[in-house]
């Protein structure tokens, strides 16, 4: 079931405004309502609310029996972002006779794996009446064809390298009509609502795989899929929050950011003030909350930074350390980097691992080589603006950041198991341990 409900959300979430929507609908089928940030809140013991900021970002939260500078938070981050191609403003191109759309890449996408496959096109667009769309074009309307080897002998042997600018624009089609609509009027078209292109002032679009999620394998055993990082990790958090029942005392947080993917320097992402704001306002909405309770709370909270994680490929296993090499199947992996590039320590490691221990779930290691220099996530950046303790963890999976992505059927339930338990057990590691 758990699976089947990931491939869904998946399929629903072709663009990050498109993944915070889906959320939200599953968050306001469990109880949870929307607040705006520009109006005083009014919370209680067990109030469940959510806030969306940039379209593409969400903070959800259960208040807990407790005051959160006693009772503290416990928080899942994620990200509804992946890297990727975007519509340019002035999308039209034409050359050699087609119709091309102008694109620029988002993140660090394996470009390759865009090439011969049938793309859509979603995401949000801005009317000049001042509110905004969600748009997801229902058929395939791209592609960017590969050369042939007769005209690229050496592609198999020195392999394939692109200009992003001129080698990864997308056929939009033919060139033969000069009365074909421009894009900005298929958007339109796709709008509907008798909207034209006068009427749209601006978008946020991205290019998707077309076709649908699937589990494949010769017994349905893995996700083939585009997005799930983080996607995966971000459908798990959702889970967690709305299956784990009624509050203890620590109020219950989610947080699911744009912009992950590009460095979090945005106004919605990680480095902004979003979930540091929220926080501080369900902080200070009890009635005998002090000038000092959000930084009680925070001493009193935990953060489990949730991103996908390298599973170790058949094919490049010398890429691994072989100590520390997580297999599809083998449950959540808790990322661990001495520099800082995960967040997670001892203690908040051991939290973890009492929380999969605790739900009968196996949990692996990934550390890298030496010699090759690893990703980052969200978490050592809210823990380092709140001081607040975490541990980055991931589900494995292969061909991050490609266009469609693979990871394992039997890992999905685990992970959702441990997030609960960490709602609905967990008692954070003192800020001094």
């Amino acid at each position: 079931m758990s699976t089947r409900d990931l491939l869904e959300l998946i399929d629903a979430s072709p663009s990050p405004y498109h993944a915070a929507s889906a959320s939200v609908r599953r968050l306001e089928a469990h109880g949870f309502t929307a607040l705006d940030e520009r109006e005083p809140w009014d919370l209680g013991p067990g109030a469940k609310r959510y806030v969306v900021r940039g379209g593409a970002s969400v903070v959800a939260f259960e208040c807990g029996a407790a005051p959160p500078e006693r009772g503290g938070f416990l928080l899942i981050g994620a990200h509804t972002d992946s890297p990727g191609l975007r519509v340019k403003p002035n999308a039209d191109v034409r050359a050699s006779g087609y119709r091309q759309l102008a694109i620029e890449v988002y993140g660090g996408a394996l470009q390759s794996t865009w090439l011969d496959r049938d793309l859509g096109a979603a995401g949000r667009v801005a009317l000049a009446d001042g509110t905004t769309r969600l748009v997801r074009f229902a058929r395939p309307i791209c592609r960017i064809p590969n050369l042939a080897i007769h005209l690229n002998r050496e592609v198999n042997t020195h392999g394939l390298q692109l200009n992003a600018q001129t080698q990864l624009t997308p056929l939009l089609g033919m060139a033969t009509d000069p009365e074909a609509p421009p894009f900005k009027e298929l958007v339109a078209q796709e709008l509907g609502e008798g909207l034209r292109a006068n009427d749209l002032l601006g978008w946020d679009l991205c290019l998707f795989d077309s076709a649908p999620s699937a589990l494949i394998g010769d017994a349905a055993e893995l996700i083939s899929a585009p997005r799930l990082d983080n996607l995966g990790s971000c459908h798990a958090a959702l889970v967690a929050l709305t299956s784990a029942g009624a509050p203890g005392d620590a109020t219950r947080v989610v947080a699911l950011y744009d912009h992950e993917e590009v460095g979090s320097q945005s106004a919605a992402g990680a480095r902004s003030r979003f979930l540091t704001s929220v926080l501080e306002r369900v902080a200070g909405s009890s009635p005998h909350a002090t000038s000092q309770a959000a930084a009680r709370a925070f001493a009193r909270s935990f953060l489990l930074s949730a991103d996908m994680a390298h599973a170790i490929h058949p094919n490049y296993a010398d890429k691994h350390d072989k100590e520390h090499a997580p297999r599809l199947g083998g449950g959540p992996v808790i990322k661990v980097n001495a520099n800082q590039s995960y967040a997670s320590d001892g203690p908040g490691i051991a939290l973890f691992a009492q929380a999969c221990a605790a739900t009968g779930v196996s949990s692996q290691r990934f550390v890298s080589r030496n010699d090759l220099p690893c990703g980052s996530t969200i978490g050592p950046i809210t823990a380092a603006r709140m001081g607040i303790r975490a541990v980055d963890v991931g589900n494995p999976m292969l061909a991050m950041h490609s266009c469609r992505e693979l990871a394992a059927a039997a890992d999905v339930a685990p992970m959702i198991q441990a997030m609960t338990w960490l709602f609905t057990e967990a008692r954070p590691p003192a800020p001094s341990c």
